[in-house]
């Protein structure tokens, strides 16, 4: 075999492909023993029918050769791609060129190809993660919590602030319903919970006892209601004293200072294990941020969109679930279900072409012991075996995709080394702190 290319417009290029005469008859012979199992012929058991009987059975050289032709192009068109190491995303559009009646075989194959991305600034990225460091408020926060369960609540005459606890009566009608209004009599609500609706912490704030408050929100998901709130209470937490005594009668410690010491590592674990957890997705998303969005075109989208339902119809499956019942629990219809799919798939598509680029750009692809090295990992999982894994790879034309991942890997890694961490208020994190082993350290 051999195959050539000829870049085109718009991301396409054409594979020239030759086949010889002995691969030519290679494939007359594969076709004329599938279809001697096929056929029925008198005097002849399915499989062991001669090859000459088989052609005139089928009416002459040219039926066999047209279905030598029909099963193997597939093939050939396949081992080319992995020969000429391009890296299709759509079905190609084949021409035979000659050989279809005698003779070598030559065809022409157009097909869209994996565009290309050349990035700036993948060297220089600032990655936005959630902080390892804890703060007083959060540390005081935490102390705040067990104090809590030995508070007391007083009644106050002034304007509500976050965390009183209001009494309130609540009627809560459907607009553009008939369903008859819900009612609470003495509901009890934290301020700045949130549990009621969007918009109340914010406006109830400066209220007192005895007013009143109306506004408009979700009920639930596409459902707006009008609440009117009737406030009748307001009480406050009124916190124990923080001292040794009172954490020597309530907690595992014997002192204010054991207690915030041993608070305070509890938390930096949690917050260094939220931040480590945090850099590989925010790496990816910044890096796919630098992929200009014309480059994740609707075949690419729509491959990572199929691929996604088909994914999530089998975790589905072996849950028991069917697709109707998880839009029901979800509380979302099919057509936000794919809107979704279709963000994330684009997101995907995105990120995938920043780490090609990434790879070409600093020179990261697989060597050859690499290669080996990954085909012997992934091997065993198929029930394969290297070389046999490999060669399926070449004859399906998956060896590019199969290397590419190769190269991702390494690419993502080269990213994190050289990317920028830092906090939401763009302070720049100790990478130190993001590289320690927090396994054992956070309490269940």
């Amino acid at each position: 075999m051999r195959a050539t290319i000829t870049p085109l417009e718009n991301h396409r290029v054409k594979l020239d492909v030759e086949i010889d005469a002995e691969e030519m008859e290679a494939a007359l012979d594969d076709a004329a023993r599938s279809l001697s199992r096929q056929v029925n012929i008198k005097g002849f058991r399915k499989g062991k029918v001669p090859r000459n009987v088989l052609i005139a059975h089928l009416g002459g050289p040219a039926a066999l050769r047209s279905e030598a032709i029909r099963e193997s192009l597939p093939n050939f068109y396949a081992r080319a791609v992995s020969d000429t190491l391009i890296d299709p995303i759509a079905q190609p559009e084949i021409d035979l060129t000659s050989g279809e009646e005698e003779g070598p075989l030559a065809f022409s194959a157009q097909v869209e190809v994996r565009p290309e991305v050349f990035l700036n600034g993948y060297d220089a990225l600032r990655v936005t993660i959630p902080s390892p460091q804890v703060t007083d408020v959060e540390l005081d926060a935490q102390i705040d919590r067990f104090r809590e369960t030995d508070a007391v609540l007083k009644e106050v005459d002034r304007p509500i602030v976050s965390g009183d606890l209001v009494t309130m009566d609540v009627t809560v009608t459907k607009v553009s319903s008939e369903d008859e209004p819900l009612e609470m009599h003495e509901y009890m609500y934290t301020v700045g919970s949130g549990t009621i609706t969007d918009g109340v912490d914010e406006l109830i704030l400066g209220l007192r006892a005895g007013e009143t408050l109306t506004l408009n929100g979700n009920l639930e998901p596409g459902v707006v209601a009008t609440f009117d709130l009737s406030l009748t209470q307001v009480r406050e937490r009124e916190l124990p004293e923080l001292n040794d005594e009172w954490v020597a009668e309530n907690t595992d410690w014997t002192s204010v200072d054991e207690m915030r010491d041993a608070i305070m590592n509890q938390l930096r674990s949690r917050k260094i294990v939220e931040a480590q957890l945090g850099q590989r997705d925010a790496l990816l998303v910044a890096l796919s941020d630098l992929v200009p969005e014309e480059f994740a075109s609707e075949g690419l989208v729509a491959a990572e969109t199929e691929e996604r339902l088909h994914d999530l119809g089998h975790r589905l499956g072996d849950q028991g679930l069917s697709l109707e019942t998880f839009l029901q629990v979800t509380n979302q219809s099919a057509e936000q279900l794919l809107e979704r799919l279709q963000e994330d798939a684009r997101r995907a598509v995105r990120v995938d072409l920043g780490l090609r680029a990434v790879a070409r750009a600093e020179g990261l692809e697989p060597t050859s012991e690499e290669i080996d090295e990954e085909l012997s990992k992934t091997a065993p999982s198929l029930n394969s075996t290297p070389e046999a894994l490999r060669t399926n790879l070449r004859d399906t034309g998956r060896t590019v995709s199969f290397v590419a991942e190769i190269a991702k890997l390494k690419a993502s890694r080269w990213l994190s080394e050289h990317a920028t961490y830092v906090d939401p208020q763009g302070i720049v994190i100790d990478r130190a702190l993001l590289e320690q082993d927090q396994s054992g350290t956070i309490e269940a």
